[in-house]
Protein backbone atom coordinates (compact mmCIF):
# COMPACT_ATOMS: atom_id res chain seq x y z
CA UNK A 1 0.00 0.00 0.00
CA UNK A 2 1.37 3.73 -0.98
CA UNK A 3 2.05 5.99 1.89
CA UNK A 4 -0.42 8.35 2.17
CA UNK A 5 1.46 11.52 1.31
CA UNK A 6 5.24 10.80 -0.53
CA UNK A 7 5.26 14.60 -1.28
CA UNK A 8 5.93 17.37 1.39
CA UNK A 9 3.62 19.76 2.63
CA UNK A 10 5.04 23.12 1.26
CA UNK A 11 8.06 23.22 -1.31
CA UNK A 12 11.18 24.62 -1.04
CA UNK A 13 10.86 26.49 -4.46
CA UNK A 14 8.54 27.49 -6.88
CA UNK A 15 9.67 28.02 -10.66
CA UNK A 16 7.72 30.46 -12.66
CA UNK A 17 6.92 30.37 -16.50
CA UNK A 18 6.64 34.17 -17.79
CA UNK A 19 6.84 33.60 -20.66
CA UNK A 20 6.60 30.79 -23.22
CA UNK A 21 8.82 31.99 -25.55
CA UNK A 22 12.38 31.80 -26.25
CA UNK A 23 15.11 34.72 -28.05
CA UNK A 24 17.38 34.78 -29.84
CA UNK A 25 17.69 31.21 -29.76
CA UNK A 26 16.83 27.86 -30.44
CA UNK A 27 18.51 25.34 -29.36
CA UNK A 28 18.10 22.11 -31.06
CA UNK A 29 17.77 20.43 -27.99
CA UNK A 30 15.36 22.01 -26.57
CA UNK A 31 12.28 20.27 -24.84
CA UNK A 32 9.68 23.18 -24.61
CA UNK A 33 6.60 22.82 -27.01
CA UNK A 34 5.51 26.59 -27.31
CA UNK A 35 9.18 28.21 -27.44
CA UNK A 36 8.26 30.11 -30.72
CA UNK A 37 5.11 31.74 -28.92
CA UNK A 38 4.70 34.75 -26.60
CA UNK A 39 2.49 33.81 -24.31
CA UNK A 40 3.04 35.60 -21.17
CA UNK A 41 2.06 35.00 -17.71
CA UNK A 42 -0.31 37.83 -16.44
CA UNK A 43 -0.16 39.42 -12.96
CA UNK A 44 -3.24 38.12 -11.81
CA UNK A 45 -1.35 34.47 -11.87
CA UNK A 46 1.75 35.85 -9.88
CA UNK A 47 -0.49 37.31 -7.31
CA UNK A 48 -2.37 34.26 -6.34
CA UNK A 49 0.89 32.33 -6.31
CA UNK A 50 2.48 35.11 -4.14
CA UNK A 51 -0.47 34.90 -1.41
CA UNK A 52 0.86 31.36 0.11
CA UNK A 53 4.39 31.63 -0.95
CA UNK A 54 5.46 34.83 1.30
CA UNK A 55 3.36 32.98 4.25
CA UNK A 56 5.83 30.13 3.44
CA UNK A 57 9.12 32.78 2.68
CA UNK A 58 8.06 34.09 6.18
CA UNK A 59 8.66 30.42 7.77
CA UNK A 60 11.84 30.28 5.39
CA UNK A 61 14.20 33.12 4.33
CA UNK A 62 15.69 30.56 1.63
CA UNK A 63 12.80 30.65 -0.33
CA UNK A 64 13.10 31.04 -3.82
CA UNK A 65 11.20 32.10 -6.99
CA UNK A 66 12.81 30.70 -9.99
CA UNK A 67 11.85 32.51 -13.08
CA UNK A 68 12.78 30.03 -15.71
CA UNK A 69 12.22 29.70 -19.68
CA UNK A 70 11.32 30.41 -21.99
CA UNK A 71 13.71 32.89 -22.29
CA UNK A 72 12.44 35.19 -19.19
CA UNK A 73 13.78 37.82 -19.98
CA UNK A 74 11.78 38.35 -23.22
CA UNK A 75 8.86 39.12 -20.92
CA UNK A 76 10.75 42.38 -20.71
CA UNK A 77 11.64 44.11 -17.64
CA UNK A 78 8.17 46.35 -16.84
CA UNK A 79 6.16 43.30 -17.08
CA UNK A 80 8.34 40.89 -15.14
CA UNK A 81 8.84 44.30 -12.85
CA UNK A 82 5.10 43.60 -12.32
CA UNK A 83 5.21 40.08 -11.71
CA UNK A 84 8.06 40.33 -9.42
CA UNK A 85 6.14 42.91 -7.17
CA UNK A 86 3.45 40.87 -5.52
CA UNK A 87 6.54 38.26 -4.07
CA UNK A 88 7.48 39.32 -0.37
CA UNK A 89 10.41 38.05 1.68
CA UNK A 90 11.51 35.85 -1.32
CA UNK A 91 14.50 35.38 -3.22
CA UNK A 92 14.29 35.35 -7.32
CA UNK A 93 16.69 33.81 -9.38
CA UNK A 94 16.32 33.83 -13.38
CA UNK A 95 17.65 31.20 -15.81
CA UNK A 96 18.69 32.92 -19.33
CA UNK A 97 20.61 32.60 -22.01
CA UNK A 98 21.71 35.87 -21.40
CA UNK A 99 21.58 37.04 -24.98
CA UNK A 100 19.60 40.18 -24.10
CA UNK A 101 21.34 40.84 -21.00
CA UNK A 102 22.21 44.81 -21.60
CA UNK A 103 23.24 47.27 -18.94
CA UNK A 104 19.26 48.50 -18.31
CA UNK A 105 19.45 44.57 -17.33
CA UNK A 106 22.28 44.43 -15.54
CA UNK A 107 20.78 47.59 -13.32
CA UNK A 108 17.19 45.23 -13.14
CA UNK A 109 19.25 42.42 -11.40
CA UNK A 110 21.45 44.43 -8.68
CA UNK A 111 17.77 46.48 -8.14
CA UNK A 112 16.24 43.63 -7.38
CA UNK A 113 18.83 41.52 -6.04
CA UNK A 114 18.11 38.24 -8.57
CA UNK A 115 20.81 35.73 -8.65
CA UNK A 116 21.63 35.27 -12.43
CA UNK A 117 22.17 31.79 -13.80
CA UNK A 118 22.96 31.51 -17.24
CA UNK A 119 22.52 28.86 -19.75
CA UNK A 120 25.98 28.00 -22.18
CA UNK A 121 27.27 24.64 -23.13
CA UNK A 122 31.10 25.46 -22.90
CA UNK A 123 33.40 26.65 -25.68
CA UNK A 124 32.19 27.43 -29.03
CA UNK A 125 33.10 23.87 -30.27
CA UNK A 126 31.21 22.34 -27.85
CA UNK A 127 28.12 25.04 -27.45
CA UNK A 128 27.19 24.00 -31.05
CA UNK A 129 23.50 23.07 -30.54
CA UNK A 130 22.65 26.57 -28.70
CA UNK A 131 21.80 28.53 -32.16
CA UNK A 132 19.81 31.55 -33.30
CA UNK A 133 16.70 31.15 -34.50
CA UNK A 134 17.92 32.04 -37.73
CA UNK A 135 20.83 29.34 -37.74
CA UNK A 136 23.23 31.04 -36.15
CA UNK A 137 26.16 30.08 -33.47
CA UNK A 138 25.07 31.35 -30.32
CA UNK A 139 27.83 31.75 -28.23
CA UNK A 140 28.79 35.19 -29.83
CA UNK A 141 25.37 36.41 -28.04
CA UNK A 142 25.98 34.49 -25.02
CA UNK A 143 28.85 35.65 -24.65
CA UNK A 144 28.26 39.37 -24.67
CA UNK A 145 25.83 39.01 -22.55
CA UNK A 146 28.13 37.54 -20.02
CA UNK A 147 30.62 40.65 -20.36
CA UNK A 148 27.73 42.75 -19.52
CA UNK A 149 27.14 40.97 -15.96
CA UNK A 150 31.23 40.97 -15.61
CA UNK A 151 31.39 44.68 -16.27
CA UNK A 152 28.69 45.34 -13.82
CA UNK A 153 30.34 42.99 -10.88
CA UNK A 154 27.30 40.72 -11.16
CA UNK A 155 27.79 37.24 -9.75
CA UNK A 156 26.24 34.03 -11.91
CA UNK A 157 26.28 30.59 -12.10
CA UNK A 158 25.93 28.36 -15.24
CA UNK A 159 23.73 25.69 -16.71
CA UNK A 160 25.57 23.24 -19.40
CA UNK A 161 24.10 20.28 -21.35
CA UNK A 162 26.09 17.92 -22.31
CA UNK A 163 25.34 16.25 -25.80
CA UNK A 164 28.16 13.74 -25.89
CA UNK A 165 30.16 13.27 -22.84
CA UNK A 166 33.58 12.07 -23.20
CA UNK A 167 36.46 12.32 -20.84
CA UNK A 168 38.13 13.91 -23.62
CA UNK A 169 36.45 16.86 -23.51
CA UNK A 170 36.23 17.46 -19.65
CA UNK A 171 38.97 19.33 -18.78
CA UNK A 172 38.66 21.99 -21.38
CA UNK A 173 34.96 22.38 -20.45
CA UNK A 174 36.19 22.97 -17.37
CA UNK A 175 38.46 25.18 -17.34
CA UNK A 176 35.76 26.92 -19.63
CA UNK A 177 33.66 27.64 -16.43
CA UNK A 178 36.40 28.55 -14.18
CA UNK A 179 37.69 31.12 -16.41
CA UNK A 180 34.51 32.41 -16.80
CA UNK A 181 34.35 32.82 -12.89
CA UNK A 182 31.29 31.16 -12.33
CA UNK A 183 29.54 30.72 -8.57
CA UNK A 184 28.42 27.62 -9.31
CA UNK A 185 27.99 24.69 -12.37
CA UNK A 186 25.49 22.07 -13.04
CA UNK A 187 25.86 19.84 -15.86
CA UNK A 188 22.82 17.88 -17.31
CA UNK A 189 23.45 15.09 -19.87
CA UNK A 190 21.10 16.03 -22.74
CA UNK A 191 17.62 14.54 -22.11
CA UNK A 192 15.34 12.75 -24.56
CA UNK A 193 11.94 14.49 -23.79
CA UNK A 194 9.02 17.29 -24.95
CA UNK A 195 9.72 18.01 -28.60
CA UNK A 196 13.19 16.47 -28.28
CA UNK A 197 13.70 13.14 -29.37
CA UNK A 198 16.79 12.82 -31.40
CA UNK A 199 19.74 12.94 -28.63
CA UNK A 200 22.62 11.31 -28.61
CA UNK A 201 22.63 7.90 -26.90
CA UNK A 202 25.64 8.24 -25.02
CA UNK A 203 27.81 5.04 -23.62
CA UNK A 204 27.30 4.97 -20.06
CA UNK A 205 31.00 3.84 -19.38
CA UNK A 206 32.26 6.61 -21.36
CA UNK A 207 29.79 8.84 -19.10
CA UNK A 208 31.50 7.73 -16.00
CA UNK A 209 34.83 8.46 -17.24
CA UNK A 210 33.62 11.88 -18.19
CA UNK A 211 32.44 12.58 -14.45
CA UNK A 212 35.86 11.22 -13.14
CA UNK A 213 37.61 13.23 -15.46
CA UNK A 214 35.57 16.25 -14.27
CA UNK A 215 35.78 16.01 -10.92
CA UNK A 216 39.90 15.52 -11.51
CA UNK A 217 39.80 19.23 -13.29
CA UNK A 218 37.64 20.23 -10.35
CA UNK A 219 39.98 18.87 -7.66
CA UNK A 220 42.81 20.59 -9.67
CA UNK A 221 41.00 23.75 -9.34
CA UNK A 222 38.47 24.38 -6.93
CA UNK A 223 37.28 27.65 -8.10
CA UNK A 224 33.86 27.13 -8.41
CA UNK A 225 31.41 24.65 -7.28
CA UNK A 226 30.29 21.72 -9.58
CA UNK A 227 26.92 20.85 -8.20
CA UNK A 228 26.95 16.93 -9.80
CA UNK A 229 30.21 16.47 -7.74
CA UNK A 230 28.57 17.45 -4.56
CA UNK A 231 25.57 15.64 -4.75
CA UNK A 232 27.93 12.65 -4.67
CA UNK A 233 30.40 13.79 -1.52
CA UNK A 234 27.51 15.00 0.39
CA UNK A 235 26.18 11.65 -0.61
CA UNK A 236 29.26 9.70 0.13
CA UNK A 237 29.85 11.64 3.35
CA UNK A 238 26.49 11.00 5.09
CA UNK A 239 27.58 7.11 4.52
CA UNK A 240 30.80 7.49 5.84
CA UNK A 241 29.65 9.21 9.39
CA UNK A 242 27.43 6.43 9.98
CA UNK A 243 23.98 7.41 9.19
CA UNK A 244 21.49 4.12 7.94
CA UNK A 245 20.20 6.07 4.72
CA UNK A 246 21.65 8.52 2.84
CA UNK A 247 19.44 11.82 2.66
CA UNK A 248 17.42 12.81 -0.24
CA UNK A 249 14.40 11.44 -2.44
CA UNK A 250 15.46 8.25 -1.17
CA UNK A 251 14.01 8.30 2.48
CA UNK A 252 12.52 11.86 2.78
CA UNK A 253 9.58 13.37 1.12
CA UNK A 254 9.74 14.30 -2.60
CA UNK A 255 9.76 18.26 -3.04
CA UNK A 256 6.81 18.86 -4.73
CA UNK A 257 8.62 21.52 -6.74
CA UNK A 258 5.33 23.40 -8.28
CA UNK A 259 5.96 24.75 -11.80
CA UNK A 260 3.62 27.43 -12.36
CA UNK A 261 2.64 27.75 -16.02
CA UNK A 262 2.15 31.16 -18.13
CA UNK A 263 -1.27 30.65 -17.68
CA UNK A 264 -1.22 29.61 -14.31
CA UNK A 265 -2.03 25.64 -14.59
CA UNK A 266 0.97 24.08 -11.93
CA UNK A 267 2.96 20.75 -13.17
CA UNK A 268 4.59 19.09 -9.72
CA UNK A 269 7.47 17.68 -9.92
CA UNK A 270 8.76 17.63 -13.12
CA UNK A 271 8.83 21.49 -15.09
CA UNK A 272 8.98 19.47 -18.41
CA UNK A 273 6.18 18.38 -18.84
CA UNK A 274 4.34 21.52 -19.22
CA UNK A 275 2.57 22.74 -22.08
CA UNK A 276 1.94 19.01 -22.76
CA UNK A 277 -0.68 16.65 -22.95
CA UNK A 278 -1.33 13.07 -22.88
CA UNK A 279 -4.58 10.77 -23.74
CA UNK A 280 -4.63 9.47 -20.48
CA UNK A 281 -3.54 12.22 -18.05
CA UNK A 282 -4.83 15.25 -19.45
CA UNK A 283 -2.67 18.24 -19.61
CA UNK A 284 -0.61 17.04 -16.35
CA UNK A 285 -1.70 20.05 -14.22
CA UNK A 286 -2.47 19.02 -10.27
CA UNK A 287 -5.19 22.25 -10.94
CA UNK A 288 -4.95 26.16 -11.94
CA UNK A 289 -4.02 28.78 -9.57
CA UNK A 290 -6.48 31.35 -10.70
CA UNK A 291 -9.04 28.67 -9.17
CA UNK A 292 -7.66 27.03 -6.07
CA UNK A 293 -5.07 28.35 -3.63
CA UNK A 294 -1.23 26.57 -4.80
CA UNK A 295 -0.96 25.88 -1.14
CA UNK A 296 -4.19 23.38 -1.38
CA UNK A 297 -2.81 22.42 -4.76
CA UNK A 298 0.83 21.23 -3.33
CA UNK A 299 -1.28 19.34 -0.24
CA UNK A 300 -3.25 17.80 -2.31
CA UNK A 301 -0.98 17.06 -4.97
CA UNK A 302 -1.39 13.49 -4.72
CA UNK A 303 -5.16 13.18 -5.08
CA UNK A 304 -5.55 15.61 -7.84
CA UNK A 305 -2.80 14.59 -9.82
CA UNK A 306 -3.94 11.53 -12.31
CA UNK A 307 -0.12 10.66 -13.38
CA UNK A 308 1.44 10.67 -9.64
CA UNK A 309 0.75 7.26 -8.79
CA UNK A 310 1.94 5.28 -11.53
CA UNK A 311 5.19 7.39 -10.70
CA UNK A 312 5.28 6.03 -7.53
CA UNK A 313 4.81 2.54 -8.81
CA UNK A 314 7.88 3.55 -11.17
CA UNK A 315 9.83 4.39 -7.82
CA UNK A 316 9.38 1.88 -6.09
CA UNK A 317 10.23 -0.42 -9.17
CA UNK A 318 13.66 1.04 -8.92
CA UNK A 319 13.43 0.96 -5.20
CA UNK A 320 13.19 -2.83 -5.54
CA UNK A 321 15.93 -3.41 -8.30
CA UNK A 322 18.43 -0.41 -8.73
CA UNK A 323 21.09 -0.65 -6.38
CA UNK A 324 21.80 3.39 -6.84
CA UNK A 325 18.59 3.96 -5.64
CA UNK A 326 19.87 5.10 -2.49
CA UNK A 327 21.59 7.86 -4.14
CA UNK A 328 19.14 9.42 -7.03
CA UNK A 329 15.94 8.01 -4.80
CA UNK A 330 14.04 7.05 -8.46
CA UNK A 331 13.96 8.82 -11.86
CA UNK A 332 12.96 12.25 -13.04
CA UNK A 333 8.95 11.68 -13.94
CA UNK A 334 9.52 13.68 -17.56
CA UNK A 335 12.33 11.40 -18.50
CA UNK A 336 10.06 8.03 -17.81
CA UNK A 337 7.35 9.39 -19.42
CA UNK A 338 9.19 10.25 -22.60
CA UNK A 339 11.45 7.09 -22.88
CA UNK A 340 8.76 4.62 -21.71
CA UNK A 341 6.57 5.70 -24.43
CA UNK A 342 3.85 7.72 -22.57
CA UNK A 343 4.27 5.55 -18.98
CA UNK A 344 5.34 6.66 -15.87
CA UNK A 345 6.30 2.86 -13.94
CA UNK A 346 9.24 2.49 -15.84
CA UNK A 347 12.46 1.95 -14.42
CA UNK A 348 15.88 2.58 -16.33
CA UNK A 349 16.28 5.86 -18.33
CA UNK A 350 19.24 6.33 -20.58
CA UNK A 351 19.51 9.80 -18.67
CA UNK A 352 19.62 7.18 -15.39
CA UNK A 353 22.78 5.28 -17.31
CA UNK A 354 24.53 8.57 -17.81
CA UNK A 355 23.24 11.56 -15.31
CA UNK A 356 22.79 9.29 -12.04
CA UNK A 357 24.40 5.57 -12.40
CA UNK A 358 27.40 6.91 -14.32
CA UNK A 359 27.59 10.07 -12.40
CA UNK A 360 28.09 8.24 -9.05
CA UNK A 361 30.16 5.43 -10.55
CA UNK A 362 32.57 7.84 -12.07
CA UNK A 363 33.02 10.60 -9.05
CA UNK A 364 33.53 7.80 -6.70
CA UNK A 365 36.30 6.34 -8.95
CA UNK A 366 37.52 10.12 -8.54
CA UNK A 367 37.60 9.64 -4.87
CA UNK A 368 39.41 6.30 -4.40
CA UNK A 369 42.13 7.70 -6.85
CA UNK A 370 42.99 10.89 -4.46
CA UNK A 371 41.95 9.07 -1.07
CA UNK A 372 45.03 9.60 0.93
Amino acid sequence: MQSPARLASRPCSVIMQPTTECVPLSCTYCYLPFRKIKNLMTVDVARAVARPVNRWAADDPAFEIVWHGGEPLATGREHLAALMAPFDGVKHSVQTNAALVDDAWCEFFQQHEMHVGVSIDGPEDMNHHRVTLAGHPGSRVTMRGIERLQRHGTLFSAIAVVSDPVPENAARFYEFFAELGVTTLGVNIEEEEGVNRGSVDADPVRAAEFWAALADSWRANPVIQLREVQRVLNFAGAVLVGHDTAPGPATAPWDPMPTIAYDGGVIMLSPELAGFTDTRFGDFTTGNVLREGLDVLVAEAEERTAWIPEFWQGVDACRATCPTFAFCGGAHAANRYFEHDGRFDGTRTRYCATAKIALLEGVTRHVREHRP
